[in-house]
């Protein structure tokens, strides 16, 4: 079976350029700057879109689901 150029192309995006794009832009995905006195190089939006060009979509589902754990008070 081979897969219609249109179709691949749906894939990517939907896969990966949409999560990235919704990560790079949400300001819930956390500040663009390590936290002071942190020893990683990375901030917490950074950390998100490595997670999500590794994993695609799983990664986005990630993120969605620690973002409404993290909006519900305890």
């Amino acid at each position: 079976m081979v897969l219609d150029p249109i179709a691949a192309w749906a894939i990517v995006i939907v896969g990966y350029a949409l999560p990235l794009i919704h990560i790079a832009v949400s300001p819930s995905a956390g500040p663009w700057k390590p936290p002071p006195g942190s020893g990683c190089p990375f901030s917490p939006r950074a950390g998100w879109l490595v997670i999500v060009l590794l994993l695609g979509v799983f990664g986005w589902l990630l993120f969605i689901l620690s973002r409404k754990r993290r909006a519900t008070p305890r």
